[in-house]
């Protein structure tokens, strides 16, 4: 099976109500219950709640999701425990995810709580492959998906497990859950203390565990099954700790980045002081009125077409969670339509479709004669329909994210506007540090936001550069290729653009982008110029962008006046590969080796940019990649997408 798609599981039921997997031909949990089978195999097995108690954060990772009683009986476990600590995080493997619907028979079948139920099948994510974070209880408990084969996804997967469920189907009918492979990956998320349990009490399996590094030994089993599998990681009683984590943090820019981020944080009950050079939020490339959201998919599957298909995903439940807190964001699912420019790219469109085999509610393929009936005006070649796709209004996601940061009961936020930082520096705020340890040191040591003056507008521990292309200047690190790109869109009035009597109902994108009318406007953009930094209207950009109208749509700017539209111009940053930057800023100058995790690093100096024209489909993934980076926690993306986005990439060589 291709990386770049997902083949469902298919469920039956057997005469006594037990789930049955066609895939692999057994049973998902055994007929004396799925519920009290993860309370006494996974839960007792790891010794929790007891473990959980009293911790920030506790991380558990799982091989075979499957129908999600495990899941759900720890979740109900955690809840109704008064004394959880501040996160659980749950992280999963599922390589063949079944769909809603079957879920939610299996679950009304198993005596499953329904209100937790209802909650796991209204986030449940497309069946796509790669990562997918969920969040339940306020962000109290996350639980991150990771879709494809168990030993890639794992291999993949950056986290430090306290506690591990090991299931899956028997090992004789799926081997490869079982696989040395598979405990070598375990044994990587694993610390000294990280306890194990599992059903399975077969010899190979005992023995690839053992030699992971696995200290285990047998107990009582489940019902008829006399026994089961316990141990821990390593031969060490030390149990976990939590890594102490500095709760305080500046952000520079209030756009899509820095609106995201902070309220990402302050999901975290951290504090956070905002700061900008404008008057307000979104007066950047952020403040134009509405743009595509959809994702960017490759015939080759590229990083970029999996970053924006992650960041389609998780933008579709934060702007749901959204919604559902009372803070609603302007925009419309309305449907994208992504033309082919030419034949050739027609075909390459045609390829992916058929190669990566898409659930039909993320895309389709019409050919010429369907996309004219979706665009509702003719459509000289086919292309992607993203029928979950739309337009989004930045400037609203931005108030949106930064209302429900002040709604968090334990963040604290703060917003400096009309405040340009001259620069950044980090230093002790308590005098003198003589016979402090190294710990006291590090709590002594913050970062300031600077004015023209070098008067302090600001500090915290951690310092978030946000502020786009402008990053660069306060980094002063010359081998960072962070550029801006000039864009300009022009608003074209409904009035004037009825190429055919019906109204534009779907985003157009191709060459360009073209939205319905929104207030009386349609959106068309945008054009791209690097490195200048003027952002005036000009005549030429209007005629620039109607000519990718009429590559979209032949004749459609005919009616078009172009003296009369107006428009926006903002300056986007990029960065030479069009990946974003995501993590933390290196403090060397090169580097030696191709391992991004062994460069040095900035104390807590971290960079949230790049995002050029793909800001509403990355901006809310990233900040959630990088609040996690920041917190010590489970990442909501593959490994190498991380690395893919990490700034060091660019280190020159020695």
């Amino acid at each position: 099976m291709s990386t770049s798609s997902i083949t469902p599981g298919l469920l039956d039921f057997g005469e006594d109500g037990t789930p049955f997997s066609q895939v692999y031909g057994d049973v998902y949990h055994t007929a004396g219950g799925a519920l009290d089978q993860a309370r006494h195999v996974f839960l007792g097995g790891n010794g929790l709640p007891a473990r959980w108690q009293g911790r920030k954060r506790f991380v558990i990772v799982e091989t075979g999701f499957g129908l999600g009683h495990n899941f759900l009986a720890t979740w109900q476990a955690w809840r109704t425990d008064p004394q959880a600590g501040g996160r659980l995080h749950f992280v999963s493997t599922e390589k063949h995810p079944v769909s809603a619907a079957d879920l939610a028979r299996a679950h009304a079948a198993s005596g499953v709580q329904p209100l937790l139920s209802q909650q796991l099948l209204a986030q449940w994510p497309l069946l796509l492959p790669g990562f997918h974070r969920l969040e339940f209880d306020a962000g109290r408990v996350i639980l991150t998906l990771l879709f494809g084969d168990a030993a890639r996804m794992l291999s993949q997967c950056v986290a430090r497990a306290d506690a591990i469920y090991l299931d899956g189907f028997a090992p004789a009918k799926n081997p490869q859950m079982w696989s040395a492979e598979v405990f070598a990956a375990l044994a990587g998320l694993s610390q000294p203390g990280t306890t194990l349990a599992t059903w399975s009490v077969a010899s190979k399996v005992r023995a690839d565990l053992t030699e992971a590094g696995f200290d285990i030994h047998k107990t009582q089993g489940f019902t008829g099954k006399r026994e089961m599998l316990v141990g821990q990681f390593g031969t060490s009683t030390t149990l976990p700790v939590d890594r102490h984590i500095h709760n305080s943090a500046l952000v520079i820019g209030a756009g899509l980045a820095g609106s995201s981020i902070t309220e990402r944080l302050a999901a975290r009950g951290w504090q956070v002081t905002l700061i900008d050079e404008q008057p307000a939020a979104a007066q950047g490339a952020s403040g134009n009125f509405a743009g595509a959201f959809r994702p960017q998919p490759s015939r080759d599957d590229n990083l970029m077409a999996r970053i924006t298909r992650a960041g389609f995903a998780y933008g579709l439940r934060d702007l749901a969670s959204l919604a559902e807190r009372n803070e609603p964001v302007r925009w419309s699912q309305c449907g994208v339509l992504h033309l082919a420019r030419d034949a050739t790219q027609e075909g390459k469109q045609q390829q992916a479709v058929a190669s990566q085999t898409p659930p039909a509610d993320f895309m389709q393929w019409l050919d010429a004669a369907e996309a004219s009936k979706c665009a509702g005006r003719p459509c000289p070649f086919g292309g992607w329909w993203f029928p979950l796709g739309g337009w989004v209004s930045p400037p609203s996601l931005c108030a949106a994210h930064l209302a429900a940061a002040r709604h968090y009961a334990d963040a604290r936020i703060g917003m400096h506007f009309n405040c340009r930082v001259a620069r950044i520096e980090r230093r002790e705020v308590d005098g003198e540090l003589d016979n402090k340890s190294d710990g006291e040191l590090d709590k002594n040591m913050r970062w300031h936001a600077l004015d023209e003056n070098a008067n302090s507008i600001a500090s915290a521990a951690h310092l978030v550069l946000a502020n786009a292309h402008d990053a660069h200047r306060l980094l002063g690190k010359p081998w960072l290729p962070l550029y801006s790109a000039r864009g300009q869109v022009s608003h074209l009035p409904a009035a004037q653009f009825q190429p055919l009597a019906n109204p534009l109902e779907r985003v157009i994108c191709g060459s360009g982008y073209l939205t319905p009318a929104i207030d009386g406007l349609h959106a068309l953009g945008a054009t791209f110029v690097v490195n200048d930094p003027a952002t005036d209207l000009r005549e030429n950009e209007h005629v620039e962008n109607l000519a990718k109208l009429d590559l979209m749509l032949p004749d459609a700017s005919h009616d078009i006046d172009v003296s009369t539209l107006d428009g926006r111009a903002g300056l986007r940053p990029i960065t030479p590969d069009r990946l974003p930057f995501v993590g933390a800023i290196p403090s060397q100058d090169s580097r030696s080796d191709s391992a991004l995790q062994s460069v040095a690093r900035e104390p807590q100096l971290w960079l949230l940019s790049g995002f050029g024209a793909r800001g509403l489909v990355w901006g809310m993934l990233c900040a959630e990649l990088l609040a996690s980076q920041m917190n010590d926690e489970p990442l909501p993306l593959e490994r190498e997408l991380v690395e893919a986005m990490d700034a060091a990439r660019y280190l020159p060589r020695k």
